[in-house]
């Protein structure tokens, strides 16, 4: 067993160029990239939601509820201390407000899509697909003439 061999593979240039290599295979494969793309496109969705929380459904529950003062005013002392319930009341709509989104647009509209492509069923065959199961046909017939022929 010689030592400078062993010392050879301890290289650190070695090692970081295939850390590298190792990085660039795991960062550019497909599946990443749609996992980021799809949690960009998810947080801008999530800004979206919370803005229509914060600026239109809130400020109606506010105005249904008398008081002078909007939902992030909204808090309770316990011993000297102001608990905000407003701004977790505004959070728990956001919530249901982002569930409710997902739902109908997942589950219910994708599913009626989903549905709808399955009720009508496969595309029409185009030309060559069409020549292609012709050839498919005489070829079968062909086969069955030569098999009919061969005596056993």
């Amino acid at each position: 067993m010689d030592p400078l061999k062993n010392m050879a593979s301890l290289d650190p240039r070695k090692k970081a160029f295939s850390l590298l290599g190792e990085f660039k295979n795991f960062a550019f494969k497909g599946n990443v990239i749609d996992l980021a793309v799809g949690v960009i496109i998810g947080a801008a969705f999530g800004k979206i939601i919370d803005s229509l929380v914060k600026n239109l459904i809130m400020p109606l529950v506010s105005l249904m509820i008398p008081g002078d003062q909007s939902y992030t005013a909204w808090t309770f002392v316990v011993n000297g201390k102001e608990v905000p319930y407003g701004l977790f009341l505004g959070e728990v709509v956001n919530f249901l407000v982002v569930a409710a989104a997902l739902f109908f647009f997942i589950v219910k509209f994708l599913g009626w899509v989903m549905r709808t492509k399955k009720a009508e069923g496969p595309p029409p065959l185009t030309k060559d697909q069409e020549l292609l199961i012709e050839i498919r046909d005489l070829l079968r017939k062909e086969k069955e003439k030569d098999k009919e022929q061969v005596p056993t």
